[in-house]
C-alpha cells in the first residue's frame, strides 16, 4: 500500500506579511524542511504544491507543482494537483507550516481509513479539526474536480460530502501547531530551544 505526501506551500501567507511561509527559517532550517523530515520516513513519495519561489522549492529535491486554478484558490487546488500527480493509491496532505507533525500520522490515518472503509481520514486534536491534514484515496479526484468546477473552495465541506472519518491525535500536545504570524514563530522557536 503506497502513499504519496503532498506538502501544501501554495498560500499567500497574508498574516506573515506575505513572506513565503515554507521558506521561513525555524532553527536555521526552512519550515518545509521540518515537515519533509517528519514525513519522509512515513511515505513512499513526496510532492510539493507551491505558487511562488518554485525554483527554491525544487532545490529540496522533490517535484513541485503550481495550482492549475488561477488566483490562489486555496488548499483544494493543491489537493487536486496532488491527487492528479501522485503515483500512489493514497494521498496524505499537510501544510508547510506544521513543523511538529506526528511521526505516526500516516499510519494512524491509514488504519482508520481502512477500518471504516472511508474515502478520507481527517486529523483532529483537542476538539479542533485539521481539514488540510488528511489522507484520502486517489479515487476521490473526480468528486473534487466536480466540487471545484461548481465554485466550491471549502476543504471541510468537500470532505464531508465523502465517506469520511475523523482521527484524534489529542494524546500528543500541539503536534499540529502551525505558524501563521511572526509571534507564533518566535513562540515555537523559544519552546523548541528551551524544551
Amino acid at each position: 500500500m503506497s502513499v504519496t505526501a503532498l506538502i501544501l506551500a501554495g498560500g499567500r501567507a497574508t498574516r506573515m506579511g506575505g513572506v513565503d511561509k515554507g521558506l521561513i527559517l525555524l532553527n536555521n532550517k526552512p519550515l518545509i524542511a521540518h515537515v519533509i523530515e517528519r514525513l519522509q520516513t512515513q511515505v513512499d513519495e513526496i510532492i510539493i504544491n507551491a505558487n511562488r519561489e518554485l525554483e527554491t522549492y525544487r532545490t529540496l529535491g522533490y517535484q513541485v507543482f503550481a495550482d492549475e486554478i488561477a488566483d490562489f484558490a486555496g488548499p483544494l487546488a493543491g489537493i487536486q494537483l496532488g491527487l492528479k500527480h501522485a503515483t500512489s493509491e493514497y494521498l496524505l496532505t499537510a501544510p508547510c507550516d506544521c513543523p511538529l507533525l506526528p511521526v505516526n500520522l500516516c499510519e494512524k490515518l491509514l488504519t482508520a481509513l481502512n477500518t471504516h472503509h472511508a474515502d478520507i481520514a481527517i486529523a483532529t486534536s483537542h476538539n479542533k479539526d485539521h481539514p488540510v491534514i488528511c489522507l484520502c484515496k486517489k479515487s476521490v479526484l473526480a468528486s473534487l474536480n466536480n466540487y471545484l468546477q461548481q465554485g466550491g473552495r471549502k476543504v471541510s465541506a468537500w470532505q464531508k460530502s465523502l465517506h469520511h472519518v475523523y482521527v484524534d491525535f489529542s494524546v500528543t500536545p500541539d503536534v499540529f501547531s502551525n505558524i501563521n504570524t511572526p509571534d507564533e514563530l518566535n513562540l515555537l522557536t523559544s519552546a523548541l530551544n528551551h524544551g
